[in-house]
């Protein structure tokens, strides 16, 4: 084998160490997210997802479906969570979803979480409808992360899969 061969081995092995270090260091991992709408007839709907911690308080936004802050305040339990603060989430925002259909994002989860007495919260609202506070919930488990999620409102059910 020549030095140049060598030479590329060896970056290349760096290259992967490298970026294998940097997700080990991130400490989260990204997992897409299909969620299912019933058929109900209206507008489209607001979806906010949220981690809750073992006292089932809110913690962190995970993403929110609906892009005109105006109408956050009809997800109503989100909207209070936040208190007088409303975060900067337009990294973590999308386009709100109509019944029937689907929507498929991506959520990141801090690993540090995972199997440790957190929930993901979905909560939904229409316009001229009721919200549904607690729309969908699941363990924040290996097991509830990898199960099909019925939910009580305007959502269908979630799943998930790795990223």
């Amino acid at each position: 084998m020549t030095c140049l061969h060598k030479i590329g081995l060896l970056v290349l092995a760096l290259t992967v160490a490298g970026s294998s270090v940097s997700v080990a260091q991130s400490g989260t991992t990204q997992y897409k997210c299909m969620i299912q709408m019933t058929n109900y007839m209206g507008e489209k709907a607001y979806i906010a997802v949220s981690l809750m911690n073992g006292q089932g308080a809110y913690e962190k936004t995970l993403y929110v479906l609906g892009a005109d802050k105006k109408w956050y305040k009809d997800v109503k339990a989100w909207y209070k969570a936040l208190g007088k603060k409303t975060p900067n989430i337009s990294a973590i925002s999308g386009a709100s979803v109509a019944g029937g259909d689907r929507s498929v994002i991506v959520l990141e989860i801090d690993n540090s979480k995972l199997n440790k007495n957190y929930k993901l919260r979905f909560e939904s609202a229409v316009e001229d409808k009721e919200d549904h506070a607690k729309d969908v919930e699941i363990p924040l488990t290996t097991e509830g992360l990898s199960a099909k999620s019925e939910g009580t409102g305007f959502i269908r059910y979630v799943r998930f899969s790795p990223n």
